[in-house]
């Protein structure tokens, strides 16, 4: 209450309505914004995350274990990058993506969340845009740059996870080219390695039969083809997915601060609920979060989610380089992989410490470190695994 002998009635009783509307502005802003994270967090996990690693990965994987030997070149390559993803994908059809799992329960989409998800495969999902330069070209990001190592100019210079992505990305692909023009020296090759083309053709026409008359779909005729096929399946599989599932609890773990769900909408001047608003802003805003149940369920969620275990393995790493044993020059150019990605992560680490890239550091602004390569177990909000393994 301002003291009217202070200020006068009239103008004291001005000034606190003044405030007064300006508490309930800050609370509708906070309403809305509770809204907007509600729904991104939707399509964060049920878009960005489980439908363009975890699911549209799958069809290569089982396709690859149906038409690839386990001593194909290309099976060798693979064999990391699809490590305990069936089951992940198992357990995620058992209890979170059922119906009336924790995803619909938790989330604002509710029983419609599948649907969304599908939707959005449907009219959206492109595999010749899932690799990151295409990726960053499609959403306004960056522009074709032919004289940068990775063949672009990003728009917005400070940028992390471009940034950061870009030089896993040129790692990855030039990892794969060597690894590709050992085996296939020419295109011919790639055209009449039988496995191969199956391997491919399956992948596309059972395992994404929804969309396998699409134009998009790149071919698999030459070298190029197949590097930059088995590069995409790769970022999917280590870096894009780290991006979008490690960092989940520490930044959606908070459920206030980016709720899942919302449960009252913005009420309207003309709405009941506004008068219930207008007398408590706070309570209201509360009361639209999720209850104590969904938030905790969420919370436990997202807690496994972006947890490391002990044993995984991450980019750069191989449990089993002797499978090439046979091959000095692939074993010599798996090393040199290696060091480039320990280059990689001291390069984000230095990046991290400088303040004139205001988006990963200084004063309450947290590093960005979704895409340094390494992590101990836990949740740790850093490491890329090899694999959707989690």
């Amino acid at each position: 209450m301002l003291d009217p002998e202070i200020y006068g009635p009239q103008e004291s009783a001005l000034k606190e309505e003044h405030i007064a509307g300006q508490l309930n502005g800050m609370t509708v802003q906070q309403l809305a914004k509770a809204h907007v994270c509600s729904n991104d967090a939707g399509v964060h996990q049920l878009v960005n995350h489980w439908l363009r690693t975890h699911a549209c990965m799958e069809p290569f994987i089982l396709a690859a274990h149906r038409q690839l030997s386990a001593m194909h070149p290309i099976f060798k390559l693979l064999d990391p990058h699809m490590r305990y993803t069936l089951e992940i994908n198992a357990l995620a059809r058992q209890t979170l993506i059922s119906a009336d799992g924790v995803i619909e329960n938790c989330f604002t989409p509710g029983r419609y969340c599948m649907e969304m998800s599908a939707a959005a495969y449907r009219s959206h999902w492109r595999f010749d845009k899932e690799g990151l330069p295409a990726d960053l070209i499609r959403r306004g990001i960056a522009v074709p740059d032919p004289t940068q190592p990775h063949g672009l100019k990003l728009l917005i210079e400070d940028y992390p996870y471009a940034s950061d992505g870009l030089l896993i990305w040129n790692a990855l692909e030039n990892w794969v080219r060597t690894y590709v023009n050992r085996y296939y020296p020419n295109s011919s090759l790639v055209c009449n390695d039988r496995e191969l083309q199956q391997w491919y053709h399956e992948s596309v026409h059972v395992g994404h039969a929804d969309l396998s008359k699409e134009s998009w779909w790149p071919s698999l005729k030459t070298t190029d083809d197949l590097v930059s096929i088995l590069t995409t399946l790769i970022w999917l599989a280590s870096a894009q997915h780290a991006a979008l599932n490690f960092g989940q609890y520490p930044y959606g773990g908070y459920v206030p601060n980016r709720p899942p769900l919302m449960r009252r909408l913005i009420p309207d001047e003309n709405d009941l609920e506004y008068a219930n608003f207008l007398a408590d802003p706070q309570k209201y805003f509360l009361s639209a979060l999720p209850s104590l149940l969904q938030a905790t369920k969420f919370m436990a969620v997202v807690d496994t989610l972006s947890t490391h275990s002990p044993d995984e393995e991450y980019l750069g790493e191989r449990q089993h380089p002797s499978i090439w044993s046979g091959d000095a020059e692939i074993i010599e150019a798996f090393y040199g992989f290696s060091a480039e990605i320990r280059r990689i992560e001291k390069e984000i680490e230095k990046r991290n410490a400088n303040p004139n890239l205001k988006n990963r550091c200084g004063a309450g602004v947290l590093p960005y470190e979704l895409l340094a390569p390494s992590s101990g177990p836990g949740v740790t909000c850093r490491g890329v695994p090899n694999s959707v393994s989690i």
